[in-house]
């Protein structure tokens, strides 16, 4: 792919987001300074700025990038803030939460994933993200309370471990569903007197699971 296809296939590409409605400059920005190429591999690269879900490893896939901007617009990130992300996956929402966040945490239950990520938050310069092979189900408990929590896998129930760990005016989206066909994504604010539910569309995640994956 030469410059010029590359720069009209980003320029398309911020085209599609804002068709579907994400509005926010910074997070356009973010989307549009991250190369989405640098975390798509091997037969799916050529289509790294399509607005559709890839595979990657360990059978988990890349979000769809107009879902990855309207999580990131939703959960308000601004430059004090520390995010922790659940499931870095190929670590691109990572990197997009990186542009705009003082420090990020991303926990991963496949070792792989991490090593992989690691390896392009390094090629890209990206040295305010710390990923660990973790239980995400289970937060981060030791760098509590996070001013932002982006879950990027479906749990049943907004988990109470990571709520806990959100910070008193801070914000947590994560999708929520009983099934990998009804979903909702979900914008968790915790007030002092307790938390407020936004539900903001339909989505299709991977499902939350507990415990650590063997790769």
């Amino acid at each position: 792919m030469t410059e010029a296809e590359r720069a009209e296939k980003i320029m398309r590409f911020i085209y599609a987001l804002r068709s579907h409605g994400v509005t926010d400059a910074g997070v356009l920005r973010a989307m549009e300074r991250i190369d989405r190429g640098a975390f798509v591999k091997g037969i799916f690269a050529d289509r790294a700025y399509d607005d559709t879900p890839l595979p990657i490893a360990c059978g988990q896939t890349i979000s769809q990038p107009s879902v990855v901007a309207l999580m990131t617009e939703a959960l308000e990130v601004t430059p004090r803030d520390k995010v922790l992300e659940v499931g870095t996956g190929s670590g691109y929402q990572a990197a997009i939460l990186s542009l705009l966040a003082r420090r990020v945490y991303t926990v991963e239950r496949h070792r792989t994933l991490v090593a992989e990520a690691r390896a392009v938050f390094d090629k890209l310069g990206l040295t305010n993200i710390i990923a660990m092979a973790s239980d995400g189900s289970f937060g981060l408990p030791e760098q509590a309370p996070f001013d932002r929590i982006m879950v990027t896998a479906a749990a049943e129930d907004p988990p109470g471990p990571l709520m806990q760990q959100l910070r008193v005016g801070g914000i947590m989206v994560v999708p929520v569903g009983q099934s990998d066909h009804v979903q909702s994504l979900i914008k968790v604010r915790r007030l002092e007197s307790g938390y407020d539910y936004e539900e903001l569309r339909p989505v299709r995640f991977v499902p939350l699971l507990e415990g650590m994956a063997r790769d």
